[in-house]
């Protein structure tokens, strides 16, 4: 995972772009990933680890309605939590993951039910939405691939480089 944080870390760099983080089920994962690697400051802004529902309200700017409406676990509330986070650090981009780890199922949804959301330059938001199996630990690891994964991608594109 550090060399695909490494990479991102990377294409922020010659993209003289900045990134920051808002983390729920993987509780700040994502973030030792991306300050694992020198010179991750040059493009790595910080993090918000929004565990508690009421957080994401009130640190990330999630519509409070939306949270009792949805639950804390919809793709709504990782994309608000990507757009909070870009806004509060001043970021370029803003990657946020939402979440059920386990063992039990929250707000009606399964175990291994994951949001991720990407904010980026003119109020641009990505997504993917994963089905996980396996245990807390592998459904939190893949979480970070896949989100680091989404914002390479997005990179990626963004410079008319192939994501692999």
């Amino acid at each position: 995972m550090m060399g695909l944080a490494g990479e991102v870390l990377s294409l922020l760099v010659r993209q003289g772009a900045t990134a920051a983080v808002a983390e729920s089920l993987t509780g700040g994962l994502i973030g030792a990933a991306m300050t694992g690697p020198m010179g991750a400051s040059a493009a790595f802004r910080g993090g918000v680890i929004a565990y508690a529902t009421e957080l994401k309200a009130s640190l990330l700017g999630v519509p409070p309605d939306l949270l009792d409406a949805e639950g804390a676990v919809h793709p709504g509330v990782a994309a608000a939590m990507a757009a909070g986070v870009r806004k509060l650090t001043e970021a370029d981009y803003g990657l946020a993951v939402t979440g059920v780890a386990g063992p039990d199922p929250q707000d009606g949804k399964p175990v291994g039910t994951v949001h991720i959301a990407l904010a980026g330059p003119g109020e641009r938001v990505w997504h993917r939405d994963l089905r996980l199996t396996g245990d807390r630990d592998s459904i939190r690891n893949t979480t970070c691939l896949e989100a680091l994964k989404l914002l390479e991608g997005v990179l990626k594109a963004n410079s008319g480089e192939h994501s692999g």
